[in-house]
């Protein structure tokens, strides 16, 4: 993808971005009120909502200091509501009458994690025979870049609570979205040399084949059961909160006028 395109798009799903997160993080903090769900768990699944699903998570968890069993559940949770998304969005978005640019951005806010985003993208491509693919990452990543000041944050009023120094429990190698590094080094790459199909139309199908690859991996590793016995009220959560930032999204599209 050209910088110039990540630019654009980057600059026009703003706004939305910022909505969705604010919604999914209030949404979150007014449930786990409400619900009395243990702290660490309502973090880490309203992060995860709202940014970027299991990264958010791994960004999130060493800044206050959750346990495994805590991040597992979040995970399980960000990730059942994911494969919900990426297999009913492209249908719900045609019955809706998005344009593949509103598609675009409805995916890239709306969808949890990264991988999810692109499986829906391209799934959404593949009925439409259009190329919503660029724009919905370009979204995403945007998005993404909001884990940095979010854990920042928390840090700040984890180390607070702990009596500690602010420094002390502040690492940004920890935190910082190395994939959207990766991500803008690539689309300089294309911005400069101009790569012709030849190159990109096989890391395209590559790319689709390792997404599957990790959407199967994710189903494997993630027990429904146990979800379902142990994880009401964090799974109760996760489904509120994607509702709200799949409203959020569409709502905010049909106020700029995109949808």
């Amino acid at each position: 993808m050209n910088l110039r395109q990540v630019a654009m798009m980057g600059k026009t799903s703003l706004p939305i971005i910022v909505v969705t997160i604010s919604t999914s993080l209030i949404t979150s903090y007014v449930l786990y009120k409400a619900l009395d769900i243990p702290e660490k768990s309502a973090i880490l699944v309203g992060v995860g909502s709202s940014i970027c699903g299991g990264s958010a998570i791994a960004a999130t968890a060493p800044v206050i200091d959750a346990d495994d069993e805590e991040i597992a559940q979040a995970i399980s949770v960000i990730f059942f509501f994911n494969i919900i998304a990426a297999l009913i969005f492209p249908s719900l978005g045609g019955l809706l009458g998005l344009s593949n640019k509103g598609f675009s951005l409805f995916a890239g806010t709306a969808v949890n994690d990264t991988s999810s985003v692109t499986a829906a993208a391209a799934a959404w491509d593949g009925i439409h025979g259009s190329n919503c693919l660029n724009g919905a990452a370009i979204v995403k990543m945007t998005r993404t870049l909001a884990i940095i000041p979010i854990t920042l944050i928390l840090s700040v009023i984890f180390a607070k609570k702990n009596k500690k120094e602010k420094g002390n429990s502040i690492n940004i190698t920890k935190i910082f979205p190395w994939f959207v590094l990766l991500f803008l080094g690539a689309s300089l790459i294309t911005t400069i040399f101009m790569l012709p199909a030849a190159v990109t139309t096989p890391l395209r199908t590559l790319s689709k084949i390792m997404i599957i690859t990790a959407m199967a991996a994710i189903g494997f590793n993630t027990d429904l059961v146990k979800l379902i016995k142990t994880g009401a009220k964090p799974l109760c959560l996760g489904l509120v909160c994607w509702v709200a930032i799949a409203c959020a999204s569409l709502f905010m599209q049909h106020i700029l006028g995109i949808w």
